[in-house]
This record gives C-alpha cells, structure tokens and sequence, in this order.
C-alpha cells in the first residue's frame, strides 16, 4: 500500500496523554527532546527555589558590612549632615513582637540595588525622629525579607529605630488599616502614604503585596512616641 498524506481521521474517542507521549517516545529523536524538556525544566525548578535563598545569603553579606559601619565615625557624622549616601546604612529597625521578630539596618535609598540591602529608606522623607513621614520600604520574600510578616502587626505593637544618636519608639496607630487590620493595601503610585501629616510625626512601612507580586503595596502607619525616646551615649563621650 502507497503511503497517503491524506490526514487520518480524528478518532471517536480522544487518545490518552499516555498514548500520545508513547508515540513521542517511539519517533526519532522524541527520547532526546523529552530529555532536553525534563533537564530545562528540572533547572528551571532549582533556580526558582534556589533564587530566594541566594537572596538571603546576599542580604546577609550586605547586612555584616553594614553592621561594621553603622557605629562608625563617619555615618555619625553624614547623619548628622542630613547627607547620608545612598546604599549607606541609615537606621536600625527593630521589631519584638510575638509574631514579627525584626533586626535589620536600613539603608538610604529605595533603588532596586539599595534595597538588595533588605530595606531602604524613601529619600525626601524625613530621618526617624523628626517631624513628617519617614518612609521605609522592605522586602517580604527576598533579601533577608524583612517584612514578611508585616501584615500580622496589631494597632499599639511598637517599632523602633536606632540611629547613631537615639532610639526612636513608634506605635501602630488606629484607624489606617481596613477590614480590622492594622495594614492598608494600595497602589504602587500611590505616593500620599509618605507624604507628611500635619502637626505628627509618623512612620510608615511599605512592601510589595500580595508576597511575591508587585501588583499592589501593603503599608502600615505608626507615630512617634516622644516620651519613649532614648539618647544614645556616644564613644568617646564624657559622662
């Protein structure tokens, strides 16, 4: 019988995944491409998962170089400039409570190299402890993901903010969450939760929402606890 290009016709019954990946297997080279296929798709697999935790590592590294400039000379004396570079450590943030456990050194800037750091603070917003809105964006899931828990903070858990002069105490206020949470969900333009609030002096915490998307931003509002602030004693100092 001659061999026919007439297309056969479709089956009463359509054919099995199995029966379809065994003619695969039985065509030349249908063995090698599934092969091909499985390898890229096992790579693919181990990149995904591998990703964050070279994230970590990364932020890790970043985090003990900034630890060691931190208590530095210099740092004391661009904070007390107002001209802290950007990638440079600004604040320390410190959160304890019993489900958001938080240590980590917050760095001038929010550009995506900055933020490699774990988190940065929004330029044009005020230091901790002054007048206005300081703005402090955080990773959820990667870099050290600072804030993956910071849609568990209740109204009145307390944030703090070190800096090479004071300890600064912030508390979640009531009334910026919905739905009974303490957080609000918005846009990423939306800019007017770092925006200044007149006669406060607050905090606010940005991340990217829902964990792994950047489609919207959860933010959660705090303000100043002036009676809570501590003086930090300088090296060098006298008593």
């Amino acid at each position: 019988m001659e061999p026919s290009f007439i297309t056969p016709a479709v089956p009463a019954r359509p054919r099995s995944l199995g029966s379809l990946m065994g003619d695969s297997l039985r065509r030349p080279g249908g063995r090698r491409a599934l092969s091909v296929l499985s390898v890229v798709l096992f790579l693919a697999g181990v990149a995904m998962f591998a990703y964050p935790v070279a994230t970590d590592v990364y932020s890790k590294y970043r985090q003990g170089n900034l630890n060691s400039q931190f208590g530095s000379k210099q740092l004391a004396d661009e904070y007390r400039s107002g001209k802290v570079p950007i990638g440079s450590a600004l604040t320390r943030l410190v959160i304890n409570t019993k489900a958001v456990k938080v240590d980590v050194l917050v760095v001038e800037g929010t550009t995506p190299a900055a933020l490699r750091a774990g988190a940065g603070h929004y330029p044009g917003t005020p230091l901790p402890g002054e007048a206005g809105n300081v703005g402090i964006a955080g990773h959820r899931t990667t870099f050290g993901r600072p804030f993956n828990h910071i849609d568990e903070l209740n109204v009145g858990d307390e944030v703090v903010l070190e800096t090479p002069f004071n300890k600064f105490h912030y508390k979640v206020v009531p009334g910026w969450g919905t739905d009974g949470h303490a957080y609000k969900i918005v846009d990423p333009s939306d800019y007017t939760v770092v925006q200044p609030v007149a006669g406060k002096s607050l905090l606010t915490l940005t991340s990217c929402h829902p964990k792994g998307s950047a489609k919207k931003r959860i933010t959660v509002r705090l303000e100043l606890q002036p009676k809570e602030t501590e003086v930090i004693k300088q090296k060098g100092a006298k008593s």
